[in-house]
C-alpha cells in the first residue's frame, strides 16, 4: 500500500484542513476488571471551511455508543471505514447544518483491552506486586486507540479531563492537576486535570497505579511506586539544574511542572517526553545519577517535540535530532565540552550500526522520509537521533560556533512556539538568521536532508576522553594470556561512566576476546557488579560473543528483569545466534513473557522467526 491518509499527514485519516480539533474534555473511568477506560469525551471542533460536511478522526479499535452535537443534543450520524492494521480506521462524522463554526461534539465510548496505547500490567508485572497498573504510550500513533481524535502531530490542542479509577489508586497525567482528589458516590475517586498549552495527540499520556509522589524541585514532583520512591527522589535530586541550563539554551521553560514517573520494570522505553510530567524506565535508578542524561534528553524535548511540534513523522529528526543535540549541550556544561563530544562518538558508532543493519540505500536511512504507506513505528530508528544531531553539530560548526547557534535555536522556539513545523521551515529561518554569514550559502541541504546511508560529513570531534578507552582496548586485545599482565584494578577509577561505555562498545566492535581475558577483567574490574544498564549490556553482550557459558543465566536474568528494548532485544539476539544456547534463551522467553508489554513480545518474537527458532 502505498498511498497518503490525509494531504498533511500520510499516519492520520483526519481532516484538520476543513475542521480542526482545537480542545477536548475527558470524562473516563479507568476499569481494571476488563482492562478498559470508558466514558466520553467532548470535542471542540472549529470549522475552517464553510463547506465542511463532516470531521474526521482517528480511530482504534474503539467501541463507539453515540456521537451528539452538544450545543442541541441532538443525535449525529457517523461511519466507520475499514479497519487497516497500521493505521485503525476512518471515524467520520457528518456535521449539523449550521452557520456556527465552533461546535462541541459528544462522543460516547469505551477502550478495547487490546488498544495499542495502554499496557495494563498484573500485579506480579509491579515493583509492589500488590496492585495491577495500566500506563500509556501514544507516540506515535497510538491515541486514536485512546481517544477518537485527530491523531496528527500537525495538530495541537488543549485538553482537560476527569479520571475516576478505584480509590487505592493514583492518577497521574501529562497535565497539571487542578483541586484536589475526591471520593464519588460511586466509592470511585476522580481527579481533575488540564493542559492549557496546546498538544499533539500523542502527548496526552496516564497512568494509574499505586504511586507515592515526593516533591524534589520548586517546580518538578517524583512519583513512584512506594518501594522506589526515595531512590528515585536521590536520583532525580539535581532536576531543577538540568532545567535551568536547559532554559540557558533553549529560553524560558513554559509548562508550569515538570514532574518524572518511575514506571514498572516492563515500560520497553528509556524515556517519554509527555508534557509536564516524563515517564521514565526504573533501569535509571542506578544510584550514581550516571543516567541522567535520559532526563537531560526528555527535558530538551519540552522545547523540540512539545513546544514546537512537527507537521508528521516524515520530519521526526526536528523532535529527536534536535532534543539529541540539546541533551548533550546540558552534559557539555556540567561536565565539560569533551563529555559532550565523547557521547556524540559514541552517537556516530549507533548510526554506523543502524545503517548497516538497515542497508545503505534504505530510504528509512534519510532524514526526511516518505512515510506514505508506513506505519512511523516502523521506521522508527536511531537515524533520527543521531544522523539529525550530526547534522546540527555540523551546523553550529559551519556557522559560527555555540553561541551564534543557541541564538538561532532560542528564535526558532520563539517564533515557532505553539506551532507544527516542518523541515522546510526550518531551513527557511536557519537561512533568515545566518542571512550574513556566507557559510550559510555552502549548506548542500538536499545532500543531509534526502542522501541515504552515512553522513558524508562527520564533525572532528574532540576525542581526549575516548582516547585513554582506546588505549585500554588495545592493551587487552595485544596481551597474550601465557605473558604477565600489567592490567591494574584502578584502570577504571578515573574514567566517568560513559567512557566505561566507550571502552566496552569498542571491545564489542574487536574479534571476540578469550574467556580467561574476561574472566580476569571481571576480576579486576568488577564488571558484574556494575548496576548502569548501558555498561551492564554492552559487558554482557561481550561476554556472550565470546561464548562464556557461565554468564548465559546473568544474561538471561538481565534480559528479564527490565522490559527496556535497547537492552533486552540485543540479549536475546545475541543468545538466539549461540546454537548450544539459543534453545535454553526461547524457553527463558516463554517463561517470562507475562512480564513483558506486547511492544517488546512482538519485537523478540520477530527475531525467533527470522532466526528460524523452534519457540515450542
Amino acid at each position: 500500500m502505498n498511498h497518503r491518509l490525509s494531504k498533511s499527514d500520510p499516519g492520520s485519516y483526519s481532516n484538520p484542513e476543513e475542521v480542526i480539533v482545537s480542545h477536548m474534555d475527558l470524562f473516563l473511568d479507568v476499569n481494571f476488571s476488563n482492562e478498559t477506560l470508558a466514558g466520553y469525551v467532548l470535542l471542540t471542533a472549529v470549522k475552517k471551511s464553510k463547506k465542511a460536511e463532516k470531521l474526521v478522526l482517528d480511530s482504534r479499535d474503539l467501541y463507539i455508543q453515540k456521537i451528539t452535537n452538544q450545543n442541541d443534543g441532538v443525535e449525529l450520524s457517523y461511519s466507520h471505514g475499514e479497519s487497516i492494521r497500521s493505521f485503525g480506521s476512518k471515524l467520520s462524522i457528518k456535521l449539523p447544518k449550521t452557520t456556527t463554526e465552533k461546535l462541541v461534539i459528544k462522543i460516547e465510548y469505551h477502550t478495547s483491552p487490546d488498544a495499542t496505547a495502554l499496557h495494563w500490567l498484573k500485579p506480579n508485572q509491579t515493583v509492589g506486586q500488590k496492585l495491577p497498573y495500566v500506563f500509556s504510550q501514544c507516540q506515535p500513533d497510538h491515541c486514536r486507540s485512546l481517544v477518537p481524535c485527530q491523531d496528527s502531530s500537525g495538530v495541537k490542542g488543549t485538553y482537560n479531563a476527569n479520571i475516576s479509577a478505584p480509590p487505592e489508586f493514583t492518577v497521574v497525567m501529562s497535565a497539571v492537576p487542578t483541586g484536589k482528589s475526591k471520593v464519588e458516590k460511586s466509592r470511585k475517586k476522580s481527579y481533575q486535570f488540564s493542559q492549557t498549552l496546546p498538544v499533539p495527540a500523542y502527548l496526552i499520556a496516564i497512568a494509574v497505579g499505586d504511586l507515592s509522589q515526593k516533591k524534589i524541585g520548586p517546580r518538578s514532583t517524583v512519583w513512584a511506586e512506594p518501594d522506589l520512591i526515595e531512590k528515585a527522589a536521590y536520583e532525580f535530586e539535581e532536576i531543577d539544574s538540568l532545567l535551568k541550563t536547559a532554559e540557558d539554551i533553549c529560553g524560558p521553560y513554559q509548562w508550569k511542572i515538570y514532574d518524572i514517573l518511575v514506571l514498572p520494570p516492563a515500560f520497553p522505553f528509556g524515556g517519554m517526553e509527555n508534557a509536564c510530567v516524563t515517564f521514565v524506565t526504573p533501569t535509571v535508578l542506578v544510584g550514581d545519577r550516571s543516567l541522567l542524561y535520559v532526563i537531560a534528553h526528555e527535558i530538551s524535548h519540552s522545547w523540540s517535540g512539545n513546544l514546537v511540534s512537527v507537521k508528521n513523522y516524515e520530519h521526526f529528526w526536528l523532535n529527536e535530532g534536535i532534543s539529541t543535540f540539546i541533551e548533550r549541550k546540558i552534559g557539555g556544561r556540567s561536565k565539560g565540552e569533551p563529555y559532550r563530544h565523547l557521547r556524540a562518538i559514541g552517537g556516530i558508532r549507533d548510526l554506523r550500526e543502524t545503517v548497516n543493519v538497515l542497508g545503505e540505500e534504505n530510504p528509512l536511512t534519510r532524514l526526511v522520509v516518505d512515510l506514505s504507506g508506513v506505519n512511523p513505528d516502523d521506521a522508527f530508528s536511531k537515524i533520527v537521533y543521531e544522523k539529525g544531531h550530526t547534522f546540527l553539530f555540523y551546523l553550529e560548526d559551519l556557522l559560527g560556533g555555540s553561541e551564534k547557534f543557541e541564538h538561532f535555536l532560542r528564535s526558532f522556539f520563539n517564533k515557532f512556539s505553539h506551532q507544527s513545523v516542518d523541515t522546510n521551515d526550518f531551513k527557511s529561518h536557519l537561512l533568515t538568521v545566518f542571512k550574513d554569514t556566507k557559510e550559510s550559502k555552502s549548506i548542500e541541504w538536499d545532500q543531509w536532508l534526502f542522501s541515504p546511508g552515512m553522513p558524508q560529513i562527520i564533525p572532528e570531534y574532540d576525542r581526549s576522553l575516548q582516547i585513554p578507552c582506546t588505549l585500554l582496548v588495545n592493551r587487552w586485545i595485544q596481551w597474550r594470556i601465557d605473558r604477565p599482565y600489567s592490567f591494574r584494578d584502578t584502570d577504571l577509577k578515573l574514567f566517568m561512566s560513559e567512557q566505561v561505555e566507550e571502552f566496552l562498545a569498542q571491545l564489542l566492535e574487536k574479534v571476540p576476546l578469550p574467556v580467561p581475558k574476561l574472566r580476569l577483567m571481571n576480576h579486576l574490574y568488577k564488571m558484574n557488579s556494575y548496576r548502569n544498564s548501558e555498561i551492564r549490556v554492552r559487558w554482557l553482550r561481550i561476554c556472550i560473543r565470546s561464548r562464556w557459558l557461565e554468564l548465559v543465566d546473568l544474561a538471561l536474568s538481565f534480559a528479564v528483569e527490565q522490559g527496556q528494548i535497547k537492552y533486552t532485544q540485543p540479549i536475546f539476539r545475541d543468545l538466539f545466534s549461540w546454537d548450544e544456547i539459543k534453545e535454553k534463551a526461547v524457553q527463558k522467553f516463554n517463561e517470562s513473557k507475562f512480564r513483558m508489554t506486547q511492544t517488546l513480545v512482538d519485537s523478540i518474537q520477530k527475531d525467533v522467526n527470522e532466526m528460524n527458532i523452534s519457540s515450542e
